[in-house]
């Protein structure tokens, strides 16, 4: 510590006091003299020939003593003074030192430092479909985020700001998840040291909800949606096959448009890249149909392949004029994976079954895929209705019985 340390202190008790020093505090003036208060010793008032006065504080830091300016006697009343001065000798003592305080905040980055190291070091790992939507969140919503923030001040103040605005800007969807983004970033820093375990701003964050998707294709939207197929198969005859074995077996649209030959194992697919790790898809006579009737293109890995653009089909296009000839306004691609799981459960299917035809790794997901129409509901309920009331050996229905106990409640 030396006296530029101990005049920062007192920049700092002025600030936490609310004094601003605009007057002049120094000048070549011969010293008069120095009378130091019996009060606060440490504190004292230094007068100058000139006529001017200024409040002084002395105090021992590291075995050397150090005088340093208050402020003027102009702009200053000696109580406040006097007020800063014992603030001051007690941080003294104790041995603060704003250089070391400022010299720990450098070793944590910025904000936007820290999300181009983050980038750097964990987007490797990060699949080729989950580097490009996570970069556009990042170029969106995460780059200018907490501009000239270090990350430890970012607080969760700032993050349920940040949230609200993305929310309004780019809907529920996309800030929930830039927010699990952010999420990841800081348990990383916590990871690494650059910020004490359990800071993380993002934790009390409530996530917005969304809209949950239950549509899947009843028998005559899927008849609908077959004969809107037929109409195209002609004039691209491989974006109807691949969205054709896209139906059947419930797989996502990149697994199907991303197929390769090597993956391509008799009666099965072996996917190497599938959104929950490797897997396998078991095809039945119609799909393994499909594939064996695909041409073979030299030098090309695909099975899927589009020549005119010499690359993998885009079944964005099709899908849009088959959707709408079909009349199923709305439906999402993504939606036909529905489909699968629902009308599997519909049919009796075990859901770790389906769960296993679709890749996933908890049954919870399956079930929040499998809805059943409301058909099939409709008669197991009856089914079941039918079996309790036979079991009962009632001749009076459970609805008439159900409202005499309601009458009897009633006027009991």
């Amino acid at each position: 510590m030396n006296a530029l340390t101990l005049q920062t202190i007192v920049t700092e008790e002025l600030g936490t006091a609310r004094i601003g020093i605009v007057g002049k505090t120094k000048g070549d003036s011969k010293l008069r003299r120095i009378v130091w208060s019996r009060r606060l010793p440490g504190f004292g008032t230094r007068y100058y020939a000139s006529g001017r006065t200024i409040y002084i504080v002395q105090a021992a830091m590291q075995g050397r003593t150090r005088t340093v300016t208050i402020g003027n006697a102009k702009i200053l009343s000696e109580a406040q003074a006097m007020d800063v001065a014992r603030r001051v000798l007690l941080r003294a003592q104790v041995g603060q030192n704003p250089a070391e305080k400022r010299k720990k905040r450098r070793k944590v980055p910025l904000y936007s430092d820290f999300l181009d190291t983050y980038w750097r070091k964990v987007s490797p790992s990060w699949k080729t479909s989950t580097l490009h939507t996570h970069g556009l969140y990042r170029q969106n919503y995460l780059q200018s985020a907490f501009a000239g923030m270090f990350l430890d001040e970012v607080e969760q103040s700032h993050v349920q700001e940040w949230f609200n605005i993305v929310t309004e800007i780019g809907g529920p969807g996309a800030a929930n998840r830039s927010c699990e983004i952010l999420r990841a970033l800081m348990n990383k820093a916590e990871e690494w040291g650059i910020k004490p375990e359990g800071s993380n701003p993002c934790t009390s964050i409530r996530m917005n909800k969304r809209r949950k998707c239950e549509r899947f294709l009843s028998d005559q939207e899927f008849r609908r949606l077959g004969a809107a197929i037929d109409k195209h198969r002609k004039s691209r005859p491989v974006h109807c096959a691949a969205l054709q074995l896209l139906i059947l077996t419930g797989c996502r649209r990149s697994e199907i448009t991303g197929l390769t030959w090597s993956e391509v194992k008799g009666r099965r697919l072996l996917l190497t890249d599938s959104k929950t790790g490797p897997r396998t898809v078991w095809l039945g006579e119609a799909a393994w149909t499909i594939i064996k009737c695909l041409p073979r293109h030299k030098r090309r890995p695909e099975v899927f392949y589009n020549p005119k653009t010499r690359r993998s089909v885009d079944l964005t296009c099709l899908w849009r004029d088959v959707r709408e000839e079909a009349g199923l306004n709305g439906v999402r691609l993504h939606d036909l994976r529905h489909s699968f799981a629902s009308h599997a459960a519909a049919r009796s299917e075990a859901l770790p079954m389906i769960g296993k035809l679709l890749g996933h790794r908890h049954v919870t997901t399956t079930a929040r895929y499998a809805h059943l129409d409301d058909g099939p509901a409709i008669e197991a309920g009856q089914r079941i209705g039918d079996l309790v009331e036979e079991m009962m050996g009632s001749t009076r229905s459970l609805n008439h019985n159900t409202m005499c106990d309601r009458l009897a409640l009633l006027y009991d």
